[in-house]
């Protein structure tokens, strides 16, 4: 390192004219400016540079192409200290620019950002990385204001500055930082430029800074946004883009920074919960989760829609401790009996229904379809909790109309898996046309756009209430969409022997046969078919055939017109 750090000395960056004495107020800030080294994951020395302090709990600025692709990387103070940058706060490779936090060292100064932006014709001063005790720099004016996003100014400079100044500080006669210098395009222009403090400072972690290019192309971690509701909402995106070892670290900053929301002793629960072996410290947290939680009820109902979610995960594998469904239940009852909310009750409904105590699910949902919760899934939930229970049919199709009048019509495809279940009850219930009428709403919600199933489907509703035409219609777009679909086929033979179109049935039932030739019910129907046409010989042929294969009716048949 002492290699790096005379290397980087002998470069210091002064500019091609002549270097000047800075004000006396440099002595003190040049220690807030510092080399920057970043490291590949080879921990090879991917890039040098500078960058600086702004404020005393170790927040620093450089440019961004510095971290571009790093792994890892330390700060040089000006005293020869090691620092290792601890997380990136903010980014932006637009303009170049970065904010990171490091070690503190009670030793390095900081800069203060000025309130005020600097002016054309102002005089200012470039702080150079100096690890000597006087420094010297170099003074210019600024030529030119621009304005940049966020009211933030960029500077024009009087100043032919070089590589080796990039990111150092640009400081107004008071001695407080106004800019930072950038790269300059051509290396030989008497001219530099610098972004403005403010631009910099400014930079921040967002909720959704997860799915940032510019920051996910930096392998160092990156830090929590400031405000506790975003950093929330950056912990639950963050779970399904970072590997298992950085969202737990991502979860115990939460934990360190925000020790009184109860969220991040749950996430790091749910988080234990699902490696092998840690569920005393899933327990552990959430026994803390209920010291910091100010509403015990929401407490109880995180912790038991915890353990529902992690049974359910389970499959074969037995839970931790006595971590079951019945600990899960207990949970939501000490909920609800604080609060019967309508969240709180459907979870409740969804424990017992987990359970298999359909009745006891019944209850809960209706109670949580008497609150302003209720939803079309409510509805259905205690629709289905009733068929489970063996309700009257009558009573399940009321609630599917409560669901479906959830929905305006013409229906969306939201309602189309509520207008199917429907459907179904209506067919249970002897109801085709309205079945019928189902599908078809669902046919419009999803404009056409089915599959073969879906067809079948609606041809066994339309066959039940003698819709031939509908039927045939339907069966004939299903082979067309599956053409080697054997089902399709016999049910397309089926349809036209009930309506007396026998050649067609015949046609339908020899394409089952082509394409599977041991099909008994296909030879049956064949031979069943034939005999009405009076081709008794070729009919009792295949009805043998039928019965060789293991066919019961057609062994009946053969009996009854082998007397006539």
């Amino acid at each position: 390192m002492k290699k790096i750090i005379l290397l980087l000395t002998c470069g210091l960056a002064f500019c091609t004219g002549t270097a000047q004495t800075l004000p006396k107020w440099a002595n003190q800030a040049k220690k807030a400016v510092f080399s920057v080294i970043t490291y590949n994951k080879d921990n090879k020395i991917l890039n040098t540079g500078n960058g600086f302090y702004i404020d005393e709990e170790g927040t620093a600025v450089s440019d961004y192409s510095l971290f571009k692709g790093a792994d890892h990387a330390v700060i040089v103070t000006a005293d020869g200290k090691e620092l290792p940058v601890r997380y990136i706060m903010g980014a932006n490779d637009l303009y170049d620019v970065i904010k990171f936090k490091t070690g503190v060292n009670k030793k390095s100064a900081t800069l203060d950002p000025a309130v005020q932006g600097g002016k054309t014709g102002e005089q200012i001063y470039l702080l150079p990385y100096s690890t000597q005790k006087s420094v010297e720099g170099q003074t210019g004016t600024i030529t030119k204001v621009d304005t940049i996003s966020n009211e933030s100014l960029y500077y024009t400079l009087n100043m032919k500055t070089t590589e080796k100044t990039v990111s150092c500080p640009i400081m107004n006669a008071e001695g407080q930082v106004i800019g930072m210098l950038q790269k300059n395009t051509e290396a030989d222009s008497p001219e530099s430029y610098a972004i403005g403090i403010s631009f910099v400072k400014g930079l921040s972690i967002s909720a959704l800074s997860g799915s940032d290019m510019a920051l996910n192309s930096i392998g160092i971690k990156k830090g929590l946004p400031e405000d506790e509701s975003q950093a929330l909402v950056y912990l639950y995106i963050s779970s399904s883009q970072l590997n298992g070892e950085d969202y737990l670290e991502l979860l115990n900053d939460f934990i360190s920074r925000y020790p009184n929301n109860m969220e991040g002793y749950l996430r790091r629960a749910s988080f234990y919960l699902s490696q092998e072996g840690r569920g005393a410290d899933a327990e552990k947290d959430l026994k803390e989760m209920f010291n910091v939680a100010t509403k015990k009820e929401e407490a109880h109902y995180n912790a038991a829609k915890l353990l529902y979610d992690y049974n359910l995960s389970l499959g074969e594998k037995q839970p931790y401790s006595d971590w079951n469904f019945d600990k899960a239940l207990k949970e939501i009852n000490e909920a609800v009996a604080l609060a019967p909310e309508g969240l709180y009750l459907q979870l409740q409904g969804d424990i017992y229904f987990a359970m298999k105590k359909y009745p006891e699910a019944v209850t809960s949902y209706e109670a949580v379809n008497k609150t302003n919760m209720a939803s079309a899934s409510s509805f259905y939930s205690e629709a289905k909790a009733k068929e489970l229970a063996k309700a009257d049919i009558k009573e399940i199709i009321a609630l599917m109309d409560s669901a479906v009048s959830k929905f305006n019509e013409p229906y969306g495809k939201d309602a189309v898996p509520y207008l199917y279940e429907r459907a179904r009850f209506r067919s249970e219930a002897g109801m085709h046309r309205e079945a019928v009428k189902d599908y078809n709403d669902i046919y419009d919600a999803v404009l056409g756009q089915v599959g073969a199933e879906f067809y079948l489907t609606r041809v066994h509703a339309e066959m039940q209430c003698r819709m031939y035409q509908q039927a045939i219609n339907d069966i004939n777009k299903a082979v067309e969409l599956e053409p080697q679909n054997v089902e399709y086929w016999l049910e397309k033979g089926g349809i036209h022997l009930r309506v007396n179109q026998l050649d067609e049935a015949v046609t339908a039932l020899q394409k089952v046969l082509n394409l599977d030739p041991k099909n008994a019910g296909a030879y049956r129907m064949l031979g069943y078919t034939q005999i009405q046409q009076k081709k008794n010989k070729e009919g009792m042929a295949n009805l043998e055939k039928a019965k060789e294969l293991g066919d019961k009716v057609a062994e009946d048949l053969l009996q009854k017109y082998s007397k006539k």
